[in-house]
């Protein structure tokens, strides 16, 4: 079955738009997220609701604040976090819709697996909270211990909203550096699907990939920039939350 794969939307609605209708184009039904359809963002109702449509919802760092306590967590991100706890329980909105949308996010597991690949929010040692950085790669210690925590030959990440592949062999592969696309092979790797709704690559563009069971094809998606930053109006949400979608850093 061909699976799109989206990870940190972010609550960014068009964002999110913009992606699934391009997973439809590319006539994908199937659509697994790794977490952090909240946080940063202007819709967190809105992102949550589409995501029902969703055949996996894992549960990432920015749902376990949420839900808990936002560790870590800077001040603008904490910010977000509280303003995002006050969207979900909106006193003029009916009270079963709020509480079916807590529901959602504690229905969200930690992992998913199937047919050798693990599909995680961070990483397969710490699914919800630890980074995998694009500069690990020169850190054999860290890098060796990840790949020895997961079982299969392919694990699926989100997190740093970087797309590219970490290879066992301590490289990190950006998608234009593979023509977009990989086909597995029998070493493992962990891919990193990038971010919906607010890229850290340098390019603004929303980003997913797709995959087959054999090939991954990397997507990358223009969306109305100015549309979500318009959302952010009359939010006190942190200005710099919504300007940094415009350099996709």
């Amino acid at each position: 079955m061909r699976r799109a794969i989206i990870s940190d939307i972010h609550a960014n609605l068009p964002a999110l738009e913009a992606i699934l209708a391009d997973v439809a184009a590319q006539g994908v039904t199937s659509v697994f997220c790794l977490g952090d359809v909240i946080g940063y963002g202007p819709s967190p109702r809105e992102c949550l609701e589409r995501s029902r449509g969703f055949d996996l919802n894992l549960l990432g760092n920015h749902e376990e604040a949420v839900l808990f306590d936002p560790v870590g967590f800077n001040t603008r991100a904490r910010a977000a976090v509280e303003w995002t706890r006050d969207q979900l329980s909106l006193p003029d909105r009916p009270r079963e819709e709020n509480v079916a949308l807590w529901d959602l996010l504690g229905a969200m597991k930690e992992t998913h697996e199937e047919d050798g690949v693990l599909f995680v929010h961070g990483s397969p040692r710490d699914p919800t909270r630890e980074y995998i950085f694009v500069n690990d790669i020169e850190d054999p210690e860290k890098m060796d211990s990840i790949f020895e925590s997961f079982d299969g030959h392919t694990c699926f990440v989100g997190h740093t909203h970087t797309a590219g592949v970490f290879t066992a062999d301590l490289k990190f592969l950006y998608p234009s550096a593979l023509g977009e696309h990989l086909r597995l092979g029998d070493g493992k790797c962990i891919v990193n699907v990038g971010s919906v709704g607010q890229p850290r690559d340098g390019d603004p563009r929303g980003s997913y990939v797709i995959f087959d069971g054999d090939e991954i094809i990397f997507r990358r998606v223009q969306y109305n920039i100015d549309k979500t930053i318009s959302l952010f109006e009359g939010t006190p949400l942190p200005e710099y939350l919504a300007q940094r979608l415009r350099e996709g850093r």
